[in-house]
């Protein structure tokens, strides 16, 4: 089966092919640029440039693919969580194209996605395995006991790891996005040197808290330590927070296997950091660990092959849509 996969989540649009489980195209209109002067995300901003590439940007897919329009068996994008006014414009586009070509459309969750481009690069991963989603919206860890079955036991009660990243590199006078430019600051300085706390240290939970790293390292730069240290410092203390968490809730629920995924799998000490832990860790490809379109792709072909029916096309996008909505929350004694 061929699909075609959207995503204007956030601020990139993208767009996928992908023939049974196969990438035939992936591109992607960033809109760093345009943001960057802000700091971040400007969703009215955002919303205006994903509907000025999309209709061009589909036409290059299928293009690279070498496929027809004609050709697709589905057409999917995504409908939350993210920005509203963004995946407006995605869910309604896909939703038009599928019924234009009379296929079947499918409403793909934000997080499912990036899971199953981590599920593609680990060559056909099956449960049971812990899942860490780490990105610039979201920082979630999921047991996955079953295929499709996301069981959450923890998230950020605040800021999302990427989103930290963002802010403190502001502080810092680094620009957006934050995280790969405080990733090669930081390799000019000491990862010990600032006394950052390491967040909900001695919880019972998996919960993640980052915005207290983002006022202590408001406190430090006023201090006067080096912006080196600074940022290496820092980047050690969300690197053990995530993994720590992971680690203790892998030794929780007898797992052995971790997947991460989302922007901030691309952060080379995180890899290094889970490498140290015994645990397997799988990841996506670096082409499909930031949002692209393709893994909205490879999240619709999994359900067919499922055999789960089509969304129905009053499907609306939802900003706010928790992944276990569509599984079981679960009681960790």
């Amino acid at each position: 089966m061929i699909a075609l996969g959207i995503d204007t989540s956030c601020d990139d649009t993208g767009v996928g092919v992908v023939r049974d489980g196969e990438v035939l195209a992936n591109v992607v209109a960033s809109q760093t640029e345009l943001h960057a002067e802000f700091g971040g995300v400007v969703p009215e901003y955002a919303s205006r440039e994903h509907t000025r590439v999309i209709d061009g940007l589909v036409e290059r897919a299928l293009d690279e693919a070498g496929i027809p329009a004609r050709a697709l068996d589905l057409v999917a994008a995504t409908y939350g969580p993210g920005l509203v006014g963004p995946l407006l414009v995605g869910l309604s586009y896909a939703k038009g194209l599928a019924l234009g070509l009379g296929v079947p459309f499918y409403g793909i969750h934000h997080l499912e996605a990036h899971l199953a481009a981590a599920r593609a690069g680990a060559g056909g991963l099956e449960p049971p395995y812990l899942a860490l989603l780490a990105s610039g919206g979201h920082t979630h860890l999921f047991d996955v006991p079953r295929e499709g079955d996301y069981r959450l036991l923890g998230a950020t009660r605040d800021d999302a790891a990427g989103e930290a990243f963002d802010k403190v590199a502001r502080l810092l006078g680094l620009g957006y996005p934050g995280g790969p430019r405080i990733a090669k600051l930081a390799e000019q300085g000491d990862d010990r040197a600032v006394p950052f706390p390491l967040p909900l240290k001695g919880q019972e939970g998996f919960d993640f808290s980052f915005s207290g790293l983002k006022t202590a390292a408001a406190r430090f730069l006023e201090k006067g330590y080096r912006k080196e240290d600074l940022a290496a410092s820092f980047e050690r203390a969300v690197v053990e927070s995530l993994v720590q968490t992971a680690v203790r809730a892998a030794r929780k629920l007898g797992r052995d296997r971790v997947v991460v995924a989302g922007g901030v799998a691309a952060n080379a000490r995180l890899r290094r950091r889970f490498a140290e832990t015994g645990l397997e860790l799988f990841l996506p490809p670096p082409e499909l660990a930031t949002d692209n379109g393709a893994m909205v792709a490879l999240a619709a072909l999994e359900r067919v092959r499922r055999g789960e029916p089509p969304s129905p096309w009053t499907i609306e996008a939802r900003p706010y849509a928790p992944l276990a909505e569509a599984s079981h929350a679960l009681d960790v004694e």
